[in-house]
């Protein structure tokens, strides 16, 4: 079966709309698939969704871990290294990650052999097209949402599958098998991946720039959301945020009768909260949906931009046809997700955080969140900027996104996807400069053990400390701890 094509076998296979996977005859079945970078988060759950569905899989990566452990437990044959011997003559097809390149030995011989090769994100969205899928997108909060939305269903027995972007530390994963109809999924909008999707909840909490390595400006940026909404399926709903400006400039360009559903703090929006109050420091408030009260809900994530997230968890629960009072109940169960304003602890009266915040408006949210929930008596923000071309292209809001830290602290630049070229054209010091240019505390410090070092000479009882980055910046937080712990 060389050169197999996915979707014109799923197209002559036959309708799918059956409430339990358990019960569909799947496209998949009996095929067998190779995987090339499969320990990675979206790899492995997808490959685990794939046998779920009676795929054969077979696959490879550089290191071994536990979730490589469980893949194996699951019936898959993985190696550890790249060869080409990996690959076995009875392989259909090869899924690889974005990681790999041309050069891989597996995937030269799969292209000598004529085999079809798919992105993760293509066969993510040929598997999105067995289930009821809900994608989540948007530039801040898809990891936060669609982990959420996971939880809040698995809550009320829908037990949906999921690949998210993050570690749902509640269910132990970033990604999960079930036997419902639902399948949710992060959006990804680089390399326009998501296009790769046709969900039938389609969901965007924001728009902005980012990715600019690879789009051309923020108008480039917005086209390819507006694509990724028209791809979702003829019956399906777009959730989308009703206050944003560039999700309004995708509502306007929506075909008249396309189902567009909004969410956010504005009456005018579908679905909206009012009356919102603190409660030993997280937010309550009423929901609304078109005039009508849903319910009272109350979240136990900080932050008014957890406001919003929770607001698109309701919307799209409710268009998926989870009854309110269900899905209001389950949501203050849901504890975050890995790295996302994760507390690490409280060592002798200093509170020591994690967060993922790579971009200055999650910056901001996150600095307004702590200090709502935390109230220290002084902020220390460990901020390691993510990629050169982001810094560089964003360098005027970072600077400005630290205002509410006392001190921000910066490493050099965590180098991922970069040019030469762009590591040449800026770094942390400048970064550092900007902020106490702008008014605030900021200091360049090259090296985790001596960030740890001055931690450990400055702070003090009260103090919170946050390390904040999407890179390995979490490493300051555990050696800052460890130190906190045993020191007497």
């Amino acid at each position: 079966m060389s050169g197999i094509d996915l979707k014109e076998r799923m197209k002559n296979s036959g309708p799918k709309k059956i409430s339990h996977i358990s019960h569909k005859t799947s496209a998949l079945a009996g095929l067998r698939f190779h995987f090339i970078g499969t320990g990675g988060v979206g790899m492995s759950g997808l490959a685990m969704m794939m046998m779920k569905n009676k795929a054969l899989v077979t696959g490879s990566d550089q290191t071994d871990s536990t979730v490589i452990a469980k893949m194996r437990q699951m019936g898959a044959d993985i190696k550890i290294g790249h060869a080409a011997e990996n690959l076995g003559p009875a392989a259909d097809a090869v899924v690889i990650s974005a990681a790999i390149t041309e050069d891989n030995p597996e995937l030269a011989l799969a292209r000598k052999r004529g085999l079809k090769v798919y992105k993760y994100a293509q066969m993510l969205g040929i598997l999105m097209d067995l289930y009821d899928g809900i994608a989540v997108s948007g530039t801040h909060g898809k990891s936060t949402t669609s982990g959420w939305l996971t939880y809040c269903l698995k809550q009320i027995g829908c037990d949906p599958s999921f690949i998210i972007g993050a570690e749902l530390i509640q269910l132990a994963g970033s990604s999960g098998v079930g036997n419902g109809r639902y399948f949710v999924a992060e959006a990804c909008e680089y390399d326009r991946s998501f296009l790769n999707l046709k969900p039938k909840i389609g969901c965007i909490l924001n728009i902005e720039q980012d990715h600019l390595d690879y789009y051309k400006d923020e108008a480039e940026i917005v086209d390819a959301f507006y694509r990724f909404a028209a791809g979702i399926r003829p019956t399906g709903t777009l959730i989308i945020n009703g206050t944003d400006p560039n999700c309004s400039k995708i509502i306007r360009r929506l075909q008249a009768g396309f189902d567009c559903r909004t969410f956010g703090l504005a009456e005018s929006c579908d679905f909206y909260a009012l009356n919102l109050q603190l409660k030993d420091r997280l937010y309550s408030f009423d929901v609304y949906n078109n005039g009508k009260l849903l319910g009272t809900a109350q979240i136990s994530l900080p932050g008014m931009h957890n406001v919003a997230n929770a607001l698109a968890v309701v919307a799209m629960a409710v268009n998926a046809g989870i009854e309110p009072a269900d899905i209001l109940k389950a949501l203050p169960l849901f504890a975050g997700m890995d790295r996302r304003l994760m507390l690490k602890g409280n060592f002798r009266g200093v509170t020591v955080l994690d967060d993922y915040a790579h971009h200055p408006t999650e910056i901001k949210a996150s600095l307004e969140a702590i200090r709502q929930r935390y109230r220290p008596k002084k902020l220390w923000c460990i901020f390691q900027p993510h990629q050169y071309s982001r810094t560089r292209f964003l360098l005027n809001d970072f600077a400005e996104s630290f205002k509410l830290a006392d001190v921000t602290i910066a490493p050099e630049i965590y180098f991922v996807r970069d040019s030469e070229s762009s590591r040449q054209e800026v770094n942390s010091q400048m970064l550092v400069e900007k902020i106490q240019n702008s008014g605030s505390d900021a200091l360049f410090i090259d090296g985790f053990d001596k960030i740890c070092e001055y931690l450990r000479d400055n702070v003090t009882d009260g103090d919170v400390v946050v390390t904040m980055g999407a890179g390995n910046i979490g490493k300051v937080a555990d050696e800052y701890i460890q130190w906190l712990g045993t020191s007497s």
